[in-house]
């Protein structure tokens, strides 16, 4: 899709940036900012992991690292729980970050009930919520879904993931196994089944060549039948009109009279 092509471009640059010799804490701090609040990055791990980052750990810029944390893995709700360790998020960061948090939702549940949504994303009302879902979610590419008015709820039917926490990566390989592990055994049942196919398809054209055989030498005994019937047919005829002429030529003898 292109917003996964495009959010890896972006990737990219960023990673470049943070992996330069020469990044100091400052411009390190100020690439957190620039990410975090960039509206096509939704994924920040790869940043994260980059080596360079280090270089924060000590600093007055220790909280960026803090910050990059809380958007690869946290939620609104996270910031809030430790709004006190964590510098004053920006406009730009605090949508990116309600974006993120329906991200997380979305990778539990795909029926979000409104109240759900508007307690975790500090929403007071339906249209504001409503509002920030169609512009900042569906317009922005990250998902796609159908606003149910009545039932006050958000059905999802796409979304962009997120970064994978720690913790879920281990589920993350056990789901992989299981589904490979199936994988195997239907590929293995498919190939059982072409097999069976062949060797079905292999006797059948084995005794269809049997019938047809058959027929063949039936038809042959039967050409032979009447040619030998027709033959004898012929013969016979002849012979009796010979019988005929002869009967008809040779002379009659006559009676000798009564006494």
């Amino acid at each position: 899709m292109d917003i996964e092509r495009k959010q890896s471009e972006v990737i990219d640059k960023f990673v470049k940036q943070a992996a330069s010799v020469d990044a100091s804490a400052s411009n390190l701090a100020a690439l957190v900012l620039e990410a975090t609040a960039h509206p096509s990055l939704f994924a920040f791990s790869e940043i994260l992991s980059v080596p360079n980052l280090a270089k924060l750990k000590g600093t007055q810029y220790s909280s960026s690292l803090d910050v990059l944390r809380l958007f690869a893995y946290g939620t609104w709700s996270d910031y809030k729980r430790n709004v006190g360790c964590l510098p004053v998020l920006l406009p730009d960061q605090v949508r990116k970050l309600k974006q993120l948090t329906v991200l997380t939702l979305i990778e539990t549940e795909k029926v979000l009930p409104y109240d759900q949504l508007m307690e975790e994303l500090d929403v007071s009302n339906v249209r504001e919520l409503e509002d920030f879902l169609i512009s900042e979610c569906m317009y922005a590419g990250i998902a796609r879904g159908k606003l149910d008015h009545l039932r006050r709820c958000f059905e999802v039917q796409f979304a962009t993931g997120r970064d994978l926490r720690p913790e879920q990566l281990d589920n993350m390989i056990h789901t992989l196994s299981s589904w490979l592990g199936t994988s195997d055994s239907l590929l293995h049942m498919i190939q059982e089944k072409i097999k069976w196919a062949d060797t079905m398809s292999e006797a059948n054209k084995i005794h269809r060549k049997e019938i047809v055989d058959k027929v063949e030498e039936v038809k042959k005994s039967l050409k032979v039948d009447l040619d030998l019937r027709g033959h004898e047919e012929s013969f016979s005829e002849s012979g009796g009109m010979m019988d005929y002429e002869e009967d008809r030529v040779r002379p009659k003898r006559r009676r000798p009279p009564m006494p």
